[in-house]
């Protein structure tokens, strides 16, 4: 998917909230504020970059036993698609809350347009991603055996987007032990870091993921605004 494939007239405006590293319960208050707000009309469009301490989240699909031993790692069900994940320092999460045209309306389109954003901003660091046929998130496409760069899992209230994208720059994959994401092996997770085989700049990585969204979703970003 390219821009264009939104087919709006113009760009629309949209602000970047970078909150550093916030615990996982806030920021999910902060979103439903947010959505609220989006949808009265008073923000705009708002792009939520953050890291989130050790955090494991299920979503409305998630099995049970696919916590493995979480430990003292806060467990939070909500309400996004998809199954089982783990947040943690050294990934990058994006939450998107976007109050969708028209012509985006499509919730199929919009996973599509998040997995063309990270795959754009993994070529941006000579990283070949794909898609797999049946499967929302974004894979290495090279090896036999692809592995998991990044997970989405999102939920949409009256057309404004909640959630959103996982990408792991430097995790520690050894956390995904505790679980099985999205329904795997805890062995198919991988890292920008991991494939490149040494640790990459992280804020690099959010600026072209930043950067990739507003040329995907067709958005403006206003100055970035201090942290709530």
């Amino acid at each position: 998917m390219t821009s264009a494939g939104w087919a709006s007239a113009t760009l629309k405006s949209a602000r970047i909230v970078d909150l550093g590293l916030r615990d996982y319960g806030e920021v999910l208050h902060l979103q439903q504020d947010m959505v609220a707000e989006r949808q009265a009309g008073t923000i705009p469009d708002t792009l939520v970059l953050v890291e989130h301490p050790h955090t494991i989240t299920l979503g409305r699909s998630a099995r049970p036993d696919n916590v493995l031993d979480a430990g003292h790692i806060p467990v939070f069900a909500i309400e996004r698609g998809g199954d089982v994940t783990y947040h943690g320092p050294g990934q990058l999460v994006a939450y998107p809350i976007f109050l969708l045209r028209e012509s985006e309306r499509d919730l199929h389109r919009y996973l599509r347009g998040l997995e063309e954003t990270i795959l754009l901003t993994l070529a941006d660091f000579r990283i070949a991603g794909t898609r797999r046929s049946g499967l929302t998130g974004v894979w290495t496409a090279e090896g036999a055996a692809p592995r998991k760069l990044a997970s989405i899992g999102v939920a949409v209230r009256k057309w404004v987007t909640l959630h959103g994208l996982a990408l792991n720059v430097n995790t520690d994959l050894a956390r995904f032990a505790a679980i099985h994401p999205c329904g795997f092996d805890a062995s198919v997770m991988t890292s920008m870091a991991r494939e490149l085989g040494h640790s990459v700049d992280f804020a690099a990585v959010k600026t072209a993921l930043a950067s990739h969204m507003a040329s995907v979703f067709e958005r403006a970003w206003l100055p970035t605004v201090d942290s709530p």
